[in-house]
């Protein structure tokens, strides 16, 4: 097969144009090509009303080599891209050894833990994959009695349970992550043998959305169980064995349950969320090496989905294959702060997403028709580690949590202490007045908003930073910064507080058998990227196990 790329058409090209353009790329004949598929498919919209797509297909041609050569030398005249179709096989690097007595465990069933613990069990490793909340279709129950009744469940909700945060998002599926070993092609493969459409394997920017991220989960975990791997929810790990070696290195020998006692392991993948706040203190309590790392913080921002679409698309805003339009943007402001915007969800809603009692966060939401009334993104100010010392002056690692329950209890406080979030209009934001109705934008979030003054939800230089930025937004997208515009508050969990910090075997810097992975350890962020490093993560495990000779190389 060989892949050519760039190939250019208009939105509502023919049908028999993409096959047409292949062999005028190729200077073939027609009936010469055995077969077209499309490996990616996006648009470039930077003309408003002239949108085209553009194609990278692979071929299957009669004779490959022979179309190489004349293409190479042609290659410096027609810059044409054509090369051999990149093999993105999954190969497994280890299997069952009848020696293997410890089974491996996976803390944490979110996309990183899912995918650790899929990869372990093709393997024949049988790993024990242990859930600190419950089954998707009961998380779901618990966290709708957040969202209508404002009863939260600390241990079931938007962070916790199968699935992880990301089954209540867009279910976005793409990152710029580095990943020449094609690992990312293994994630769309899974999702789509559990469900997902096909389309996510070559459409630019693939999203799932919730709803089908529910069943997806279900069905990977039943695929799970049927290799010999155990998943036992409702499990949260209070504690980890560790004991000195022969050489003194600290190692892992298992896990302590808040509910059932010890579960002996050699091998434990951490694949917690980033809101595993009491896990982060049992490692640290630990001594188990973390770091404070940088996120950011802000607030939710929604706009009427057709105003996106109009200064996206112009007078092809709702066609069948741009769907509902997304940005991304950026600003540097005066203060040294830069504001951006974030899990952009569109056509979605601003949800709860609190998993402590006593606190307001916000996060969003889309499903994959993308077709609610309103778009929402966060639109946060980067922060670093030096920002955590009013909360914490102590030094820890953990600082960035105080900091985070610190404005999340402030924002619990605005919403009137039930759960509701504090917002406010974008002009009154912008101005420094209060807001006390609403306009053309309602609010999505549930159990609901108060109106009112935002410019104490946050630090000063993240208000000072978000009132610059927003007008400098409007002029990268018209209306962006529009009267009636909404911000509710707070967003401060775009990404962990903590790195777990792994050496290059992916092991704990200082505890062997210790595998940190996926977006609460610091090394991920978003589904496909997390769902990546759990597969690393699995394989990490798999290279032990034979090193200590209960698995077997491949």
């Amino acid at each position: 097969m060989l892949r050519l790329t760039d190939i250019t058409l208009p939105l509502d090209h023919a049908e028999t144009a993409l096959n047409d353009a292949v062999l005028a790329r190729l200077k073939l004949p027609t009936g010469s090509l055995r077969g077209v598929t499309v490996a990616k498919r996006s648009y470039d919209a930077r003309k408003r009303g002239h949108i085209v797509l553009t194609y990278s297909v692979d071929v299957d041609v009669a004779d490959e080599a022979a179309v190489l050569k004349r293409v190479a030398a042609e290659t410096r005249t027609n810059r044409i891209k054509v090369a051999p179709t990149p093999d993105t096989t999954y190969r497994f690097i280890a299997g069952p050894s009848p020696e293997q007595m410890l089974r491996p465990i996976v803390v944490g069933m979110g996309p990183c833990g899912l995918f650790a613990g899929l990869v372990l069990a093709q393997m024949g490793l049988k790993p024990i994959i242990l859930e600190r909340g419950k089954q998707v279709r009961e998380r779901t129950v618990d966290t709708f009695g957040l969202w209508r009744r404002k009863v939260l469940d600390p241990e079931s909700n938007v962070q916790f349970g199968e699935g992880g945060a990301g089954t209540f998002s867009d279910g976005k599926l793409y990152s710029q992550i580095s990943d020449k070993r094609h690992l990312g092609r293994k994630v769309l493969d899974e999702f789509v043998k559990a469900g997902a459409p096909d389309e996510i394997l070559y459409v630019n920017k693939p999203h799932i959305g919730t709803f089908r991220l529910v069943s997806m989960v279900e069905h990977m975990r039943a695929t799970i169980e049927a290799l010999g791997g155990e998943i036992r929810f409702s499990q949260r790990v209070d504690d980890l064995l560790i004991e000195l070696d022969s050489n003194g290195d600290r190692r892992v020998r298992g896990v302590v349950l808040a509910s059932s006692g010890i579960l002996r392991a050699d091998h434990v993948v951490m694949a917690l969320g980033h809101s595993a706040r009491d896990s982060f203190e049992m490692l640290h309590a630990r001594g188990v090496h973390m770091e404070a790392k940088p996120f950011s913080i802000g607030f939710r921002i929604e706009h009427p989905q057709s105003l996106i679409d109009e200064a996206r698309f112009g007078p092809q805003a709702g066609h069948r294959l741009l769907g509902a339009a997304d940005y991304k943007l950026v600003h540097h402001c005066r203060n040294g702060r830069s504001v951006y915007s974030f899990c952009m969800c569109p056509g979605g809603t601003v949800v709860a997403a609190a998993s402590e009692p006593g606190r307001v966060v916000t996060n969003g939401m889309s499903q994959y028709s993308r077709n609610e009334r309103n778009a929402n993104a966060a639109i946060v100010v980067g922060i670093t580690p030096e920002d955590f010392a009013e909360f914490d002056p102590s030094g820890s690692p953990l600082a960035g949590i105080a900091l985070q329950r610190h404005w999340e209890s402030v924002a619990y406080q605005l919403g009137g202490g039930t759960y509701e979030a504090p917002a406010q209009k974008v002009g009154d934001f912008i101005r420094g007045q209060p807001s006390s109705v609403h306009g053309v934008v309602l609010p999505s979030y549930t159990p609901g908003v108060r109106l009112g003054d935002l410019s104490t939800a946050l630090p000063r230089y993240a208000i000072d930073a978000i009132r610059e930025a927003l007008p400098a937004f409007g002029r990268q997208i018209k209306g962006f910064d529009m009267e009636d515009a909404l911000l509710t508050g707070v967003e401060t969990r775009t990404s962990s507080p903590v790195r777990l910090t792994r050496g290059e075997d992916g092991q704990s810097l200082n505890t062997r058998g210790l595998f940190p992975a996926g977006e609460g350890a610091g090394y991920a962020g978003g589904i496909l990227s997390a769902g990546v490093d759990g597969i690393r993560a699995a394989e990490w495990v798999a290279r032990q196990m034979i090193i200590s000779g209960t698995a077997r190389a491949i």
